[in-house]
């Protein structure tokens, strides 16, 4: 199934979907030497984002957001690629700077479609997401 979205930051990363209904803070939600989510309250707290396909409604919190996102990719433990409900600039601008694939405004609840471990390919070059028919990860 191929889904229409909005490009953000260009690219094209396939992998296993990592899903939040809870914004992200990546100043002080994530650690950037580890990709791993630590802030205790929040729904992926002890989960790893490193090398999946990051599905959350939007970034929250300070704008050295955008350098940890930078950070992660730096230390090889960002995302693959980014799906928000809508992107705000602090996400925006990391996903730019560090090159990872960011797409939002999906014509379809990405919500609705996917779960975790869904196998998806994000082509924010042409702008939509492929969902390989709902496959999961062995």
């Amino acid at each position: 199934m191929r889904i229409e979205c909005r490009t953000i930051a260009r690219g094209i990363a396939s992998g296993e979907v990592l899903l939040t209904h809870e914004p992200i803070s990546f100043l002080g939600n994530v650690d950037p030497q580890t990709g791993i989510i630590v802030e205790p309250k929040h729904e992926l707290y002890g989960q790893s984002i490193s090398g999946k396909i990051l599905v959350f409604p939007s970034g929250k919190g300070s704008t050295v957001g955008s350098y940890v996102i930078y950070q992660l990719f730096k230390n090889n433990v960002a995302p693959a690629a980014m799906i928000n409900i809508e992107s705000e600039p602090i996400v925006a601008v990391g996903a730019i700077i560090s090159e990872i694939p960011l797409v939002d405004k999906m014509e379809k609840d990405p919500f609705d479609l996917l779960n975790n471990g869904d196998i998806i390919t994000v082509d924010s070059t042409g702008s939509f997401v492929e969902i390989d028919n709902g496959s999961k990860r062995d």
